[in-house]
Order: C-alpha cells, then sequence, then structure tokens
C-alpha cells in the first residue's frame, strides 16, 4: 500500500500531519513571537546579575520599592517566587500587598518569572 501522501491525495488527518507536530523548538519561537520585547529580552538568557528592573512588568517605581526590601537583583526575586512554589496567584498578592505593584505589575512579572522558569529550570 502506498503512503497515502505518494499518490497525490490528502492525507485524511489533513496537512499537519503530514508535516508532524511542531517541535518544543519551534513552539517556542512561535510563542515567543508573542511576547513583549522586554519579556523576550529577559528570557533570551540566565538571569546572572541582572537588577530586579530587569523583570518584565516591574515599573521604576516597583523597582524602587523592591529594591527597598533588599530585591534588588532578579535572582532574588525569583527566590521568593520560588519559595511561593511557583504559585503566580500567591506571588502577585504578595507583590500587591507587601511592594506596591499594581494588579497587572503583579501579572506581568509573575508570568515573566514563570516563563523563565520553563527555559531554564
Amino acid at each position: 500500500m502506498a503512503h497515502p501522501l505518494e499518490d497525490g491525495s490528502e492525507s485524511q488527518l489533513g496537512a499537519e500531519a503530514a508535516i508532524g507536530p511542531a517541535t518544543p523548538l519551534q513552539q517556542r519561537e512561535q510563542e515567543m513571537d508573542h511576547m513583549s520585547p522586554r519579556l523576550r529580552a529577559f528570557l533570551s538568557e540566565p538571569i546572572g546579575e541582572k537588577d530586579v528592573a530587569w523583570v518584565d512588568g516591574i515599573s521604576r517605581e516597583l523597582a524602587i520599592n523592591l529594591v527597598t526590601k533588599g530585591f534588588n537583583k532578579a535572582y532574588i526575586l525569583l527566590g521568593q517566587f520560588l519559595l511561593m512554589h511557583k504559585n503566580e496567584a500567591e506571588f502577585q498578592k504578595w507583590l500587591i500587598c507587601c511592594c506596591g505593584a499594581t494588579e497587572y505589575e503583579a501579572q506581568e512579572s509573575s508570568n515573566c518569572l514563570k516563563e523563565w522558569c520553563s527555559c531554564f529550570l
């Protein structure tokens, strides 16, 4: 029996089946197309010694609040996120209540740290 695509007929599974599923790298590239430039830049490399202001969603004002509370580096904020077991809702609540973040800032920064974890951990 000939392969369904060799005889010129279309596969019953459609074009996607002929191409195959996207690889994890292709899926990641597609996801990155929809990310903000700031998030894309943050995810482009290990966290290293980046200041907390590098985290997507952290405004200048929030960065100042975080620094005064001892969260001057992105890895320290990541540590807080990890201590909260990557629970985005809990982390967002903490950022809003303890650090003066807006709801938007809290959502964006927790998403940024979650995405970083999925890339590097």
